[in-house]
């Protein structure tokens, strides 16, 4: 991997693209199941009572809206921020980061400058992300409607947030934070791993980037396997690709590993991680400093965030030296400062009223029983952008001040004028 010497220009271009080619492939997939007309009348003739779908892709809410029921989103959220807009949730960019932009609450002016335009793109990137679905809506439904206002039809929105780990921001009355959802309590681990894992007296630490990259290529391996032989803990490794040589014998490969329950366990010592939503909060719940190695999507403002509050570590993929990922490792491994940050994080997180798994089910069967939640719809939806910021208020407002004023000063002047005049008669 090397690190790219593109203009900010030929990355926007590139992410551009890139997103075409994801939702070309999204497009030409959904479009296999909403026309095969089997699938969809053996739908219809089940009787459900609502459809759990993640809006990201669309599909399920353009069947849901075919078949007449209510819609429960289960999502992280939409890049372009189509799930705020659709809910009719304010976002203002003075302090509600965007996607992609690394920024937090607390933003400079540089910083709010370029939240702002950011804010003002994603229409366009909205556009670009569901133009082929507002014409696949189209022909499914065989109505005018785009999928902005198939999403505003939303009864619910699960969230998969938590503000423990995102910024503080406003949120609407369907709107459910159930960030957390995938923590489970432990389970005991496969005797053979915990044996090996107990066999030292140094604890351990978790490795994964997740289920999308499964290993690395070989220079970028050998960086690891180098810092990982100068530790004293062993290293649980997620990695599928060929066993490299001269593996060092506190680092175990494992094609698949049970990320929650070693990440649960008690000897565990730090985790290093890709910063997807899932493993952070897994890595929250049981409290385990992170070193963090975002490798694109939401991963880097996911890391931004969780660094922010001291609960770990983030390291550029493409910079990453032996000696580089060896001091992170030490650093949060032995500052105590780490461990007690997100121990912090962690107690607050579980310091709930309800699990967010029992919340998701509560919500999800409450939509069942009502039919909806029409209720907890703001009437946003029903306004355009002129109603929405008052504009015509403010001008029916200004124009009374206008006259006012243009009166007064029409007044003052027929005063003085009868004044002065008063004044040359006498």
């Amino acid at each position: 991997m090397k690190k790219s010497a593109q203009s900010f220009t030929e990355k926007v271009v590139t992410r551009f693209s890139q997103i075409q080619r994801i939702t070309g492939f999204i497009h030409t997939t959904a479009e296999s199941l909403l026309f095969n007309a089997s699938v969809i009348s053996h739908l219809a003739q089940q009787n459900f009572d609502a459809v759990l779908t993640d809006p990201m892709v669309p599909t399920g809410s353009l069947i849901a809206r075919k078949l007449g029921l209510p819609t429960i989103n289960l999502l992280r959220g939409i890049p372009c921020s189509m799930d705020m807009k659709s809910a009719g949730c304010p976002s203002p960019p003075s302090y509600v980061p965007r996607f992609f932009t690394k920024n937090t609450d607390k933003m400079n002016f540089k910083e709010r400058t370029i939240n702002t335009l950011v804010a003002f793109l994603e229409p366009l990137l909205c556009r670009l992300m569901y133009w082929h679905f507002d014409s696949l809506a189209y022909q499914f439904l065989g109505e005018e409607v785009g999928v902005a206002e198939i999403l505003s039809e939303s009864a619910i929105w699960l969230l998969r947030l938590d503000f423990t780990l995102e910024f503080p921001r406003p949120l609407m009355p369907n709107m459910v934070l159930v960030g957390g959802i995938n923590c489970h309590v432990r389970n005991p681990l496969p005797e053979d791993l915990e044996s090996w894992l107990l066999d030292g007296e140094h604890g351990f630490v978790v490795f994964t980037l997740g289920t999308m990259v499964s290993d690395l290529p070989e220079e970028r391996t050998s960086v690891f396997l180098e810092a990982f032989r100068q530790i004293p803990q062993k290293v649980v490794w997620r990695y599928t690709g060929p066993v490299p040589d001269n593996v060092p014998e506190n680092v175990k490969f494992m094609k698949w590993a049970p990320q929650n329950d070693l990440l649960a366990h008690p000897e565990v010592r730090a985790f290093i991680t890709h910063a997807g939503s899932h493993g952070l909060f897994e890595g929250l719940c049981h409290a385990v400093p992170m070193v963090m190695v975002p490798l694109g999507g939401d991963q880097p403002d996911n890391a931004q965030r969780l660094a922010s509050r001291g609960a770990g570590l983030v390291l550029d993929i493409f910079d990453i030296t032996t000696e580089i990922l060896l001091q992170a490792l030490n650093e949060v491994i032995n500052d105590t400062r780490y461990k007690e940050n997100v121990q912090k994080l962690s107690d607050l997180h579980k310091d709930r009223l309800v699990d967010p798994l029992d919340l998701s089910v509560y919500w999800t069967e409450y939509v069942m029983r009502n039919k909806g939640a029409k209720h907890l719809k703001a009437a946003v939806h029903g306004l355009n952008w002129i109603q929405y910021y008052c504009l015509d208020v403010i001008a029916l407002l200004a124009t009374v001040v206008l006259v006012f004023v243009i009166l007064t000063v029409k007044c003052f002047k027929l005063i003085f004028w009868k004044l002065s005049r008063k004044r040359k008669q006498d």
